[in-house]
């Protein structure tokens, strides 16, 4: 269950993220609101995971999900740009989370 858990608080960076780019440096209050409740309730998930997981797999997958998410949804949505070495990093981010799933036994 602490998987899930974390899983779902990566997503929610995502969300969080996505709703503070959308806050405009916190000059619009419904997108800040969103964005700050979004990050606590994420961070307090995060918390609940690591009653079970490790803290260095569980924090690097948590950020992980987190970064690849808002990555794939600027590159899809906000026309941010698509390049060979931007995709190819975010690559080697899966590859870590997967090495640190691999090796935590």
């Amino acid at each position: 269950m602490a998987w899930v858990i974390l899983v779902v608080a990566g997503l929610l960076e995502i969300v969080w993220s996505l709703a503070l780019k959308h806050a405009e440096g916190l000059t619009r209050v419904w997108p800040a609101v969103l964005g700050i409740a979004v990050a606590m309730i994420s961070l307090g998930m995060l918390s609940v995971a690591l009653k079970d997981l490790p803290v260095g797999s569980a924090y690097a997958i948590w950020v992980g999900i987190g970064t690849i998410g808002v990555a794939a949804v600027g590159m899809l949505f906000l026309s941010e740009p698509v390049t060979v070495s931007r995709l190819a990093f975010l690559g080697l981010i899966v590859v870590g989370i997967a090495g640190l799933k691999v090796v935590e036994g």
